[in-house]
């Protein structure tokens, strides 16, 4: 069964349907890349995942978004419940004017843990994950906008882990990165979905290529292409996707 699935899903803002008869499914433990112009959906599309866009006025869904076989825009679901399971790290990195300590430790104090040694254990396990340990573990009570821009991403994704998510959502999460410091966060990429089902949405080519194992291409709030990333990049099934990926338009 797949972890992530789409049936019909179609999203209006007012009068206008940002996302079109979306049917999809992910699997588990992959890194899915989302590509296409910008404007086509892919942000939109990301965040029905765990209902973010129900923080905006005027949004009508329909269709279904199934996780492990559950629709989560049914009535009894738990939205708290459903965005720690599946989280989201965003363009540029949104760390609390906390400590180091603090930012880690808020999702699991959010969620009940109060025992200090507990959190002690958490904020080491999930440093350890974004391989900021080594880095951080003598200045956990030091500012974390004091940080670079990579270590707060890699920071914002430790929150993440921290309360043990089973889907991470990457919203262009290197667009305010140097070169280096994106290689930094796609090897971690590559160490994540040991653990987790992750889907980035990326304009850029290079980079869907080298993380993700499935891409599917949105043009016009519709899923126009989607399968395994080496098909689509070399050999894709639709003219559109072809001009895309080979920089005609978009």
């Amino acid at each position: 069964m797949s972890k992530i699935e789409t049936r019909g899903l179609s999203l209006f803002y007012g009068n206008f349907q940002a996302l079109i008869d979306v049917n999809v499914q992910i699997k588990e433990k992959m890194i899915t890349a989302l590509i296409g112009p910008s404007g086509c959906g892919k942000s939109t599309f990301l965040r029905t995942l765990n209902r973010m866009n129900d923080l905006i006025d005027g949004i009508r869904i329909t269709g279904e978004v199934l996780i492990d076989g559950e629709n989560i825009y049914g009535n009894r679901t738990d939205l708290v419940l459903l965005r720690k399971k599946v989280g989201m790290v965003f363009q540029r990195p949104n760390s609390f004017p906390l400590s180091v300590f603090d930012n880690v430790a808020y999702g699991p104090r959010i969620h009940g843990s109060k025992n200090k040694a507990e959190l002690e254990d958490i904020v080491e396990e999930s440093l350890r994950h974004v391989e900021l340990w080594d880095i951080l573990k003598d200045k956990l009570d030091h500012s974390a906008l004091n940080l670079s821009l990579e270590q707060q991403q890699r920071l914002c994704i430790a929150r993440l882990v921290a309360v043990t998510p089973e889907v991470v959502l990457m919203d262009e999460p290197c667009s305010a990165l140097d070169p280096v410091a994106t290689s930094k966060v796609e090897e971690l990429m590559a160490e994540l979905k040991k653990q987790y089902t992750i889907l980035i949405v990326t304009h850029n080519m290079q980079q869907a290529a080298r993380v993700s194992d499935r891409t599917g291409f949105m043009l016009l709030g519709k899923l126009l292409e989607y399968g395994e990333t080496r098909q689509v990049f070399t050999n894709p099934k639709e003219k559109k996707t072809e001009e895309y990926i080979t920089g005609r338009y978009g």
